[in-house]
């Protein structure tokens, strides 16, 4: 027995490498994933470290550190050279930068082929996206710092809601530099819901959540919180839905310790309200980010579409105001959205106990025999009155149209946002009073119509 063997019958963990994935050809160690060997591929880095540099000495000690630590293919970040992409097409603005599309013609690395002595990839000339960061030519290292922490803790294992983040490359007339990331086909759930929401029914909106708060969930157990959560953060691939921008809530030239603290990135409508008045984040600020895209998936509209994103807005939140739904909505997925967007962040549930709702939801909806439980008996009332007939759980409410103009002051990007004085966080006085109240129309209405003749006062209560 070689002391490989021998050091794997000594610890079980080792032991389960050996029975996967067996043994390097070339120095006889434990591989550590499927033609990946640790000791090996570490030393080839390495030796790669004096070919290449992104001309930054912090950006290049980010990707080396993920390739020396690498222990599977998708650990590893890498430099990739502009010039290894074609039909750069742009796609999309964010809050701190632009979003292209490319074809990289290279594909991603996979393991090291002996045959010819080099990386063997995958996927030539698949689709990436390329995500510029503004005046990143001036990255602080304070930056560097955050996504190397986000990167080293979500990529230490295989994540299936989080977007595959590949290397960095730089644009050659502005100087910023792009992060190469997993394309999605599809776009935004935002841009998603535009074209399919009026094919969506229970059990298709069901899903959506439960990928969503799996990817948090995810997020959560590495104790990391996003900070930036909302529906452009999320992407469409054919079969799953995945959450992006981990690290990136503030501009790539903010230095963490001197403007973080004090200042809030983000957009208005998903931010909670303890946010607002300036508290730090937490994981609660994130399940708040996710019960108003809840609101957003069930509704199919962008939440206060039709007014200004401005101070007052952002009041009104502090002092109860939430989105309204048009449609009837089942009370136990009501009740659900009200506890996530609870004033109080203590009174909201964790990523963990939404995903174990969501997946009981799931097995309920998804049945091929129907079975009445207190949620499908809801879903069915629900349709009714939405409909004006009897259903069969198909669409929150086919006769809703996702035609909607946006105010002019609705922003949607993530920015600076500085209020001052906010109210105090509460929940408006019959905000508990029944499970329906959230989307009868004397509750909604009470808040929305009147708010655009509402003067800026914080001494102001909801009626």
């Amino acid at each position: 027995m070689n002391e490989s063997e021998l050091n794997a019958k000594l610890n079980p963990e080792l032991q389960q490498l050996f029975d996967r994935y067996g043994r390097c050809e070339e120095c006889n160690q434990i591989m550590t994933d499927f033609n990946w060997c640790y000791t090996c591929n570490v030393e080839r880095f390495r030796k790669n470290f004096n070919n290449w540099t992104s001309g930054n000495r912090d950006i290049d000690k980010f990707i080396q550190e993920t390739q020396l630590s690498a222990k599977q293919h998708f650990n590893i970040l890498e430099w990739i050279s502009y010039e290894s992409f074609r039909d750069i097409k742009y796609i999309a603005k964010g809050g701190f930068g632009k979003v292209y599309r490319a074809k990289w013609k290279d594909g991603y690395i996979f393991m090291w082929d002996n045959k010819i002595q080099n990386w063997g990839r995958l996927q030539p000339n698949m689709f990436v996206a390329l995500k510029s960061l503004n005046n990143s030519k001036n990255v602080t290292s304070a930056f560097i710092s955050e996504i190397t922490f986000h990167h080293n803790k979500i990529n230490t294992f295989i994540t299936s809601y989080i977007v595959r983040f590949y290397g960095i490359t730089q644009e050659p007339e502005t100087e910023n530099y792009m992060m190469v990331l997993e394309y999605a086909e599809r776009g935004s759930l935002r841009n998603y819901l535009d074209q399919n929401y009026s094919s969506l029914n229970w059990k298709n909106i069901i899903q959506i959540l439960l990928d969503i708060v799996s990817g948090l969930d995810q997020i959560h157990q590495n104790e990391l919180i996003h900070r930036d959560l909302h529906i452009g953060n999320i992407l469409c691939f054919p079969h799953k839905i995945f959450i992006t921008d981990m690290g990136l809530c503030k501009p790539a030239d903010c230095n963490t310790t001197e403007n973080i603290e004090n200042k809030t990135y983000g957009i208005l409508p998903y931010i909670a309200p303890e946010i607002l008045r300036g508290q730090i984040y937490t994981k609660a600020a994130d399940i708040y980010s996710f019960g108003i895209i809840m609101y957003e998936v069930i509704q199919g509209l962008p939440p206060y579409h039709d007014i200004s994103h401005d101070e007052l807005l952002a009041i009104k939140i502090c002092q109860g105001l939430r989105p309204n739904f048009k449609i009837k909505v089942p009370q136990l997925i009501l009740h659900l959205i009200k506890k996530c967007l609870d004033a109080n962040p203590l009174n909201r549930p964790n990523a963990k106990e939404i995903k174990e709702i969501l997946v009981q939801w799931k097995k309920e909806t998804n049945s091929r025999r129907y079975i009445q439980t207190e949620l499908t008996e809801q879903i069915k009332e629900a349709e009714e009155m939405n409909n004006n007939k009897s259903s069969n759980m198909t669409t929150p409410s086919s006769s809703l149209s996702l035609s909607y103009e946006t105010h002019s002051e609705a922003v949607y990007t993530s920015r600076l946002l500085n209020f001052n004085n906010l109210p105090e966080p509460k929940n408006s006085h019959n905000y508990y009073k029944s499970y329906n109240n959230i989307s009868n129309m004397e509750y909604s209405e009470s808040l929305q119509i009147s708010i655009s003749r509402l003067k800026i006062s914080n001494e102001e209560s909801i009626e």
